[in-house]
């Protein structure tokens, strides 16, 4: 039996600046060594059983803080009463690292990162997506593939597949392909749109596409794939992620210098990329890393990070997180209506999942990432300056859940 983490609801009601809902900021655990952070916190719930209240499963792994994107094999954490209390993370042995060989270089390690899981409603499967990562000598390969990796939860042992990847077509251009920090959106017929992005190993700029899937048989099988976006702006677009609003689909994406928007009728053939503006003619301000989609029947909200919130001494302006309903029509962000979903301590917050827990509650959940710019020397002297910054500023890698409680049912839900 794993030992329950409890943590008391920190701000009952933490604001109501928006009529259709509330939110309330929880912890599920916090603690740091100064040597390894919890990251890349992304949760799938169930739907309940008869009188009982949903299972959440929530996905995370530990960094090595000495260098870039160091990670090592998934965590789970879950919840049987909406978050009151956690069980403590368990390493799952099927996300390990294993040796990896490439190209006649055999000394490489590969594991799967990135990772969000979702409800499949057709099947009555928790599947989770993410992409492949290769280390060599415990740093990130520079130049390496990539794949599209997912596993299934099996509900009675509480333990995942082994992970495999998405066979795409046999294209150089495909050989780095991933879906990391990707929110699928699935059909009504149980197909699955799954935003990626892709290049080939040597390339440096990134286009971003749409896939349509087949899930059958514990396999996910490639269909087809729509437009394929691209700017020429350093690494390109990349991070996509994919919602639907009415009758449309929307697809937010990362670049180095600018977040970007598209919008579609089916989901696949995508308008061109549009910079992320507020409504009153600025820049968003978000640039560098990813945004994500909360979805209601009434409503489209982004979540995102961005500058000019007195937060220059958080990495990337990673930090806080905000939510803003945007504008259907002209895709910009409707700026009276953003605030502040997570708030900062230092730490930066740019790698977050969205989950829906109900038609009446949708959860936020987002690591503090304990680590300054991985693009700088990473001596031991610097990690234990860095560390001792972030807690100043009262930074604890939190595993943060912000609930999103909607004052009205969304039709739209999933689990429904």
């Amino acid at each position: 039996m794993l030992r329950a983490f409890s943590v008391a609801l920190l701000f009952p009601l933490l604001l109501r600046a928006d009529p259709l809902y509330d939110i309330a900021l929880t912890l599920a655990r916090e603690g740091f060594d100064g040597n390894m952070c919890w990251v890349h916190a992304r949760a799938g719930a169930l739907p309940p059983e008869q009188g009982k209240q949903p299972l959440v499963v929530m996905t995370l792994q530990k960094l090595d803080i000495s260098g870039s994107d160091i990670f090592y094999a998934l965590n789970e954490m879950r919840t049987i009463d909406r978050g009151v209390t956690w069980t403590v993370p368990e390493e799952h042995g099927s996300f390990s690292r294993v040796p990896f060989a490439w190209r006649g270089e055999t000394d490489l390690e590969i594991t799967v990162c990135d990772f969000w899981p979702r409800w499949h409603r057709q099947s009555g499967k928790l599947i989770g997506l993410g992409h492949t990562v290769v280390f060599e000598e415990n740093r990130v390969k520079p130049v390496r593939p990539r794949g599209i990796a997912y596993a299934i939860y099996n509900l009675t042992q509480h333990n995942w597949s082994d992970w495999r990847t998405v066979e795409l077509p046999d294209e150089s251009r495909f050989e780095n392909a991933g879906a990391g920090c990707a929110q699928r959106y699935d059909l009504p017929n149980g197909d699955m749109l799954i935003p990626f992005y892709f290049k080939e190993p040597e390339g440096t700029q990134y286009s971003t596409t749409v896939m349509r899937a087949h899930f059958k048989n514990t396999e996910i099988r490639y269909l087809e794939h729509g437009s394929e976006l691209t700017v020429p702006i350093k690494r390109g677009l990349y991070e996509p992620s994919i919602a639907k609003f009415g009758d449309r689909f929307y697809l937010t994406m990362r670049n180095d210098d600018h977040g970007y928007v598209a919008v579609s009728n089916d989901g696949l053939t995508f308008s061109k990329p549009k910079r992320w503006m507020f409504d009153d003619g600025t820049e968003l301000g978000n640039y560098n890393t990813q945004q994500h989609w909360v979805a209601h029947s009434e409503a489209l909200l982004l979540v995102y990070t961005r500058r000019g919130a007195n937060n220059d001494h958080v990495t990337r302006h990673r930090a806080p997180l905000f939510i803003a309903r945007m504008n259907p029509d002209t895709l910009e962000v409707i700026r009276s209506s953003e605030q502040v979903l997570v708030p900062e301590y230092g730490a930066r917050l740019g790698n977050f999942g969205v989950t829906e827990i109900s038609a009446f509650e949708t959860w936020v959940t987002v690591t503090e990432w304990m680590q300054s710019s991985s693009k700088e020397a990473r001596t031991r002297e610097r990690v234990d300056r860095d560390s001792v910054r972030l807690r100043e500023r009262g930074a604890n890698n939190r595993v943060w859940v912000a609930k999103i409680k909607w004052n009205q049912p969304n039709r739209s839900s999933f689990l429904q």
